[in-house]
């Protein structure tokens, strides 16, 4: 097991332009699975489901990075099962990974957007009552992490952040669920390449301060992840 008392920040094999479209889809199935296991729709829904009950409106959620899209069709489902209407807007700068969410969404009969989008070179939409990050901040250099939480902060009146935690422990965990929940080589090996990029809560905290999100929360939560919360003050 490598030292994690440091962060290292490794290429990911999912990350690569030139990736075979066969790869990346069986790579995409094998992390919605991932999510599903680890709850990841789980932590965004309590925070999602008590503003829509306030607001008496659809509430307008952006996803940023949304990959397949199913942590933002989760939420979907779960919101439709409680009566509350989302409307939801998801970006990812990968054609494969958003033609894979639309044909998900058309299976579903969700309404939810989806749009190819470059959330570090182009400007966020704005006037959004939540906006959602799940499992991409470990992807990024600290600048531009810092950068995208700055620029999520500008685009909603909530920024909610859901991504790995880097311990020992859950590198372990993270290593022994790619090969439970997926046969993709590509899982296999960027999941616990994601855990060695990815941010301890403390270093979570200190980018939510630079990015100007004063007194977000940050906190663990099971298995392997953390919720990062903040609310725009007044």
């Amino acid at each position: 097991m490598p030292s994690l008392a440091v962060r290292d920040r490794q290429p990911e094999l999912m990350d690569d332009p030139a990736l075979d479209p066969a790869e990346h889809r069986r790579a995409l199935a094998g992390l919605a699975r991932i999510n599903r296991w680890s709850g990841s729709a789980g932590l965004l829904w309590p925070p999602v489901r008590d503003l829509a009950r306030r607001l008496g409106r659809p509430l307008r959620l952006l996803d940023v990075a949304t990959g397949s899209g199913d942590i933002p069709l989760a939420v979907w489902k779960l919101a439709r099962d409680a009566g509350l209407p989302l409307d939801i807007t998801a970006l990812d700068l990968s054609p494969i990974a958003i033609d894979t969410a639309e044909r998900s969404a058309t299976a579903l009969g969700a309404t939810v957007r989806f749009a190819v989008a470059d959330v570090l070179a182009d400007p966020l939409p704005g006037g959004f009552d939540v906006v959602t990050c799940s499992l991409f901040l470990h992807h990024l250099d600290e600048p531009d992490a810092v950068t995208l939480l700055g620029k999520m902060a500008s685009a909603g009146d909530v920024v909610l952040v859901n991504d790995l935690t880097r311990s020992r422990l859950n590198y372990g965990l993270v290593w022994v669920a790619a090969r439970l929940f997926s046969r993709s080589p590509v899982v296999h090996a960027d999941g616990p390449l994601s855990i060695r990029g990815a941010f301890t809560v403390r270093e979570m905290r200190r980018m939510a301060a630079e990015a100007g999100m004063t007194g977000a929360d940050v906190r663990a939560k099971f298995p392997c992840r953390m919720l990062l919360t903040w609310r725009r003050p007044g």
